[in-house]
């Protein structure tokens, strides 16, 4: 297979394939919090992160929802289609935590009475900025259209996961997602996984999720290879 570096981000590689509409990802052990000032590797990261992405896209797949999985050729490599990025990212909240509580005051762990959809410019030089739909037309970042309907998709997708995950006793707190076009088609990209979502034990409350690393709360290697043992079970 013919491979080029496209584009290494904080978590991921990007190559070239054959097939011109095609890339392959490969997923990284490295791990980064608040936009790269720290950093650090979860051993076996790469390996847990391609799974779990690889099972929830198919997951979602089979409930209509369209994303860029194609296939996952190896541990740590997922082949998906190419697509045209939309700048945005799409952040779905179901309980109060992280940034949420620091812009409210609402108390860690409060349950919302309905999930709450935001918007993040993807600009690593501001700092990826929370904006609102106002922005996102002044700054033609998207069409009202399609800003619809990526806050269509997010709560779809979260109708799906949320009762999935709650089955294996998992909290899905709240979630970060990235679309794309192809050929005109609106499609899941990124990745689903312990780095992506915020996700904790439904009795607890006990932290599986990259704010282990953020917070130093330690067994973080622990705690996402049991967040794949449980999405696979």
């Amino acid at each position: 297979m013919n491979q080029t570096l496209l584009y290494e981000g904080k978590a991921k590689k990007v190559y070239t394939t054959q097939d011109p509409s095609r890339v392959l990802v490969e997923f990284k052990d490295d791990a980064t919090a608040f936009n790269g000032q720290k950093k650090g590797q979860i051993v076996g990261k790469g390996i847990i992160n391609t799974k779990i992405s690889a099972h929830l896209f198919r997951l979602l797949e089979n409930h209509g929802i369209e994303t860029h999985f194609i296939d996952q050729p190896s541990d740590n490599t997922l082949i998906v289609e190419r697509l045209r990025m939309v700048p945005l990212e799409v952040v779905v909240r179901n309980v109060v935590a992280g940034s949420l509580k620091q812009r409210t005051g609402l108390e860690e762990g409060t349950i919302l009475a309905f999930p709450i959809v935001e918007f993040y410019f993807k600009n690593d030089a501001l700092g990826d900025p929370l904006i609102n739909e106002d922005h996102i037309r002044a700054m033609n970042l998207a069409s009202t259209e399609l800003t619809s309907r990526l806050k269509h998709e997010a709560r779809r997708i979260n109708d799906i996961l949320q009762p999935y995950l709650e089955a294996r006793g998992l909290q899905l707190v709240d979630f970060k997602l990235e679309f794309g076009m192809a050929d005109g088609d609106l499609k899941l990209g990124d990745e689903i996984s312990p780095d992506t979502c915020r996700l904790w034990d439904k009795e607890s409350h006990k932290k599986l999720d990259k704010d282990r690393f953020r917070q130093d709360l330690g067994a973080v290697e622990d705690a996402y290879q049991e967040v794949l043992e449980r999405i696979l079970s």
